[in-house]
């Protein structure tokens, strides 16, 4: 079984606040598909990396949707990927994944 975490800004590349009904969508496509998930959203965790060619930190607010699956499809995560990408006008969104096993 996986784990796979979803990793959503909370703000857009230039600042601005997403509307929520992106995340209601995010939410609706992802409960039609996996029938269910658990979103941290109350308390946004920080983000911060390193540009690469200046060494100036940026940070970000971001929450984190997982869903756990039996198969992972990662033609249809990718696709979801750039759609989150085009949509939240995001550079990179990070979903990754972790095998599990359940109790």
């Amino acid at each position: 079984m996986y784990l796979v975490e979803v990793l959503l800004p909370l703000h857009e590349t230039g600042g601005a606040v997403l509307d929520h009904s992106e995340f209601n969508r995010i939410r609706q496509i992802l409960t039609d598909h996996f029938g269910g998930l658990t979103a941290f959203t109350r308390a946004p965790a920080d983000g911060f990396w390193a540009d690469p060619k200046d060494g100036d930190v940026t940070r970000d607010d971001i929450a984190i949707i997982e869903v756990m699956t039996d198969k992972l499809d990662g033609e249809w995560w990718a696709t979801l990927r750039a759609d989150l990408e085009r949509r939240l006008s995001q550079k990179e969104i990070v979903i990754r994944w972790h095998e599990i096993g359940r109790l």
